[in-house]
């Protein structure tokens, strides 16, 4: 499949390089514990943003180019999730490449279990031999400290509004949660773990597993209504009537697969409280956030985790404004929707502003002493909590009181934009920034392969999705030009435009029977007892290409070959799942594809024999998602006759 290669050279992606002036070498470039700063994604300064500072510890200055195609694969993994997905252009995104005296990191269970001397520290155990199934992966003595340092080499970071995430030089699974989460490069459910662990660390959801030892199940929960927004002891009816937890979702079908309900296990308990889904990234990693948990996430990417304030950059709300001048405000841009911007006089919204960005006080007769007010919401459908879609993380309001001031000059020039080193999707809605004259509205041209996109309300934001464009590459523009002053200089952006979807093709181990597929009838395929798949996607752009999957409609699944195997194993479906480290993993029977193995065990479990449909897709590195292919397949039941894999749970 196909890998963008990320540059190793320091240089700041977009136009707001002029953010990151530090981040230089400290000592030589292959010293060990050298440290380069690469931005891979700046939109705005980083006070104004959410960071996430990627370093990578035991990798060699030989390596590096691993490092960077492992952070390549994680971000692209991350970026087909939502809200990341949507919401991607409110982070900024660092990648520290430090340089190791050895390759890969202490105490690996699966890589000699010896001690090794790394920059940052990090260890399976803190004494060596670690566990064969140890996958905390913590810092080291002095371990924390350096990272402090290497993160003090990005201006403008704060704990507040920081986000690290450490790489490990190793195909071993691990990985740990918090604001400075740790996961590891080559394990196929590597780029996984740390989803799950924003999902901690960023937006106070907790673990759904049913265990705190994988090997057994957690003790009932006895405990009062858990304060976890996720958890619950309340029955569905119970939550309608005090319209509490997640009663606005409830009966939905999940993101992750079946419908949003009440269901046993939870908080590290197997019995006594209960979750929105049957499986969720915060109980099985490999499936999507639900309902309840991407609301969730939305509050705190948009809010800036513990700030609770969308950012909104405004005509200055402290200074004079004169009825001459053109007042303005600057959104944050979601990926797949712009945000609503309402205008008000004097407490009267004005109709017909079109969701404009800027406002002509004197087209609209505003005088002197009259009160102007706007008012930004991210309007989106994915939250329904009025508390949270009214307050401060979603909605910002900005207000002046008009006196007489004169008018001054300004540049006329972009100042941020939808980023123009890669491709963008052909769903996305691509924006641009610009400078603001106080009197006037500088003219912003949008050009699709050389011919004018009409603008009639001149807008600094185009959905491509909107425009239907034919599959194929295209050839965006913008330009950004003076309507008063027609000798004034011009800028002109330039994007390319990806409207091609990947390829997915798969591979299946061999069937006893196969019936082909028609128009309207999809391949089936009999096997005894169980069967290998193997997804592989092509695209025509660099960049990794997440594929995913889904069994029977339950939720789409990511698709990574099979745990603790080198890549590109198949994925293997048995009834009852094949258990890996005290995880069943493939499981066609009831209740998801990954279980506890004390789960399958249950009187209300059915193994997954008969028939099966699997759907399969991929997500190219520009965001656009292939349509969905199916096949089926009937796994039949040989009494035994037929064995099944080492590892696979044998069904009663």
């Amino acid at each position: 499949m196909a890998k963008r290669r990320i540059a190793a050279a320091v240089g700041v992606v977009g136009l707001l390089g002029s953010l990151l002036t530090g981040a230089v070498p400290s000592v030589a470039a292959d010293e060990v514990g050298s440290a380069t700063v690469v931005p891979l994604q700046v939109t705005g300064d980083p006070a104004d943003r959410l960071n996430l500072i990627i370093l990578g510890d035991g990798y060699t200055a030989e390596e590096m180019q691993q490092f960077r195609d492992d952070v390549d694969k994680h971000l692209n993994v991350q970026w087909s999730i939502e809200p990341f997905r949507s919401y991607r252009d409110y982070f900024n995104v660092y990648m520290i490449e430090i340089v190791s005296g050895e390759s890969g990191i202490s105490c690996d269970p699966d890589d000699g279990n010896v001690r090794r001397d790394t920059p940052l520290k990090l260890q399976y155990a803190g004494t060596c031999p670690a566990g064969a199934n140890a996958r905390g992966v913590t810092f080291g003595t002095g371990g924390q400290a350096a990272l402090e340092q290497y993160v003090s080499m990005i201006p403008g970071v704060t704990a507040q509004n920081r986000q690290t995430l450490t790489i490990a030089n190793t195909s071993t699974y691990g990985g740990i949660g918090g604001r400075n989460a740790t996961t590891t490069g080559q394990a196929p459910q590597g780029p996984l773990v740390s989803p799950h662990e924003l999902g901690h660390s960023l937006g106070n959801l907790q673990d759904e597993y049913p265990y705190s030892s994988r090997n057994v199940p957690g003790a009932p929960y006895t405990g009062g209504e858990p304060s976890s927004i996720h958890h619950t002891i309340l029955t569905e009816q119970q939550m309608l009537d005090q319209q509490v937890k997640w009663y606005r979702w409830l009966g939905e079908e999940s993101l992750s697969g079946g419908p949003i309900g009440r269901y046993e296990s939870g908080q590290s308990r197997a019995s006594g409280i209960w979750r929105p889904s049957e499986h969720s990234i915060m109980r099985w990693i490999g499936y999507h956030f639900d309902q309840i948990g991407r609301e969730r996430m939305i509050e705190k990417i948009s809010g800036r985790r513990d700030d609770v304030e969308m950012t909104v950059e405004s005509t200055p709300t402290d200074e004079p404004v004169s009825p001459g001048d053109v007042l303005w405000v600057e959104t944050m841009h979601p990926l797949y929707h712009e945000l609503t911007v309402t205008w008000a006089v004097n407490g009267q919204v004005v109709a017909g502003t079109n969701n404009s960005r800027n406002f002509d006080l004197d087209a609209h007769g505003v005088q002197i002493g009259d009160t102007v007010k706007v008012t930004v919401s991210d309007d989106t459908e994915d939250v329904r909590d009025p508390a949270v879609a009214n307050g401060g993380a979603l909605t910002q309001t900005r207000e002046w009181t008009i006196v007489e001031e004169p008018p001054a000059p300004s540049e006329v020039k972009f100042t941020s934009s939808t980023a123009t080193t890669h491709p963008v999707g052909g769903q996305d809605v691509v924006y641009v920034e610009t400078t603001h004259p106080r009197d006037r509205v500088l003219d912003v041209t949008w050009r699709l392969n050389g011919n004018v996109v009409a603008n009639p309300n001149n807008s600094r934001n185009l959905d491509l999705g909107a425009l239907n464009l034919p599959a194929g590459n295209h050839q965006l523009t913008a330009t950004v030009t003076d309507p008063e002053v027609a000798s004034a200089p011009t800028q002109t952006l330039t994007w390319t435009v990806d409207n091609v979807a990947p390829e997915v093709t798969f591979e299946l181990s061999d069937p006893v029977s196969v019936v082909p597929g028609t128009r309207v009838r999809p391949p089936h395929y009999v096997f005894r007892e169980w069967f290998e798949m193997g997804l592989e996607a092509t695209d025509n752009q660099d960049g990794y290409v997440v594929i995913e999957f889904q069994l029977d409609g339950d939720g789409w699944f990511n698709y990574h070959g099979w745990p603790d195997a080198p890549e590109g194993t198949p994925y293997r479906f048995t009834p009852a799942g094949t258990v890996i480290k005290e995880i069943a993993y493939g499981n066609l029977g009831s209740g998801g594809l990954t279980k506890a193995p004390f789960e399958q065990s249950y009187d209300d479990f059915v193994p997954g024999y008969g028939r099966h449909e699997i759907q399969y897709r991929a997500i190219d590195a520009a965001g656009n998602i292939s349509a969905p292919k199916t096949f089926t397949v009937t796994v039949t039941d040989t009494n035994g006759a037929v064995a099944l894999p080492p590892g696979a749970i044998v069904p009663d």
